[in-house]
């Protein structure tokens, strides 16, 4: 006959964390971001602002900035066409700009609007319009609250998981560290990845329209992510392992999203 207290003590704790997470949920803000989805955030408007303000000051005293010179030009006048065509989704941003001096390929835009651009991005971007690429999808990132998104699910992740830890507690040691390795696994490739490589695919969505609406040829977006491509020699994790979209469905996603972005980079005077 199965022993009560035992079926109680592994339930207990799994009803619990349930109840928690529906409650984080229930009441965490809701918008309707950029990309037009429904998202549900683990922050509000003025603590995604200290939060972004306070890694920014961290970044800034860790590193190494530029302050003059033909690419921070070009970064500072990217950044202030990029932002200007946010609209509303980034009206109550506090932009602002740094170029940090390093080889590394990368660029990124903290909660509220503090942009990073990082020197080794500047050779693949070949160009003003190419940097306008991967500054519109950071960008993208901010004004979709993608960060404060993340928050929740994690928040969310790490609730089930303690109530899965409290539920196998007195079970065999090296079991409960085999089935909680397992619940994790299945927590990151299950949910967590899949919901950052949405993030991703948003953000090459919306930020294809803000390089579009602040008058740079959507086109040069199919061509830097190949040029990323070949950077990488091709390589990748499996799609499912990754955070990110492998570069071939990346680039037929945009390919599949031009024609509608080229229409906003005629109006906006392009050509």
């Amino acid at each position: 006959m199965p022993d009560k207290g035992r079926i109680l003590r592994f339930i207990l704790p799994l009803f619990i964390a349930l109840v928690v997470v529906l409650y984080q949920r229930g009441t965490a803000p809701k918008i309707v971001n950029e990309a037009g989805r429904t998202a549900r955030l683990g922050m509000n408007p003025q603590q995604e602002l200290a939060l972004g303000a306070q890694a920014y000051r961290q970044v800034l005293s860790e590193s190494r900035t530029v302050t003059s010179g033909p690419g921070y030009e070009m970064v500072k006048n990217c950044a202030a066409r990029l932002t200007a065509v946010t609209g509303d989704a980034g009206k109550n941003f506090q932009w602002q700009v740094s170029v940090v001096e390093s080889g590394e390929v990368n660029a990124f835009c903290l909660p509220g609007g503090k942009i990073v651009v990082y020197t080794g991005i500047i050779p693949v971007a070949q160009s003003e319009a190419g940097l306008a690429v991967v500054m519109g999808h950071e960008i993208a990132h901010a004004t979709n609250h993608h960060g404060a998104e993340r928050v929740l699910q994690e928040k969310t992740a790490n609730t089930l998981l303690t109530g899965a830890n409290f539920s196998l507690s007195g079970t065999d040691p090296q079991q409960h560290r085999q089935i909680m390795g397992l619940i994790g696994a299945g927590a990151r490739i299950g949910v967590l990845l899949p919901f950052s490589r949405d993030h991703e695919s948003e953000a090459d969505s919306v930020g294809l329209r803000y390089m579009a609406r602040a008058g740079y040829d959507p086109r040069e977006a199919v061509r830097f992510w190949e040029r990323m491509s070949a950077q990488g020699g091709g390589k990748a994790p499996p799609q499912f392992l990754s955070t990110h979209p492998a570069h071939e469905t990346r680039i037929a996603r945009l390919k599949k999203e031009l024609p509608k972005a080229i229409e906003i980079y005629q109006s906006a005077g392009g050509r």
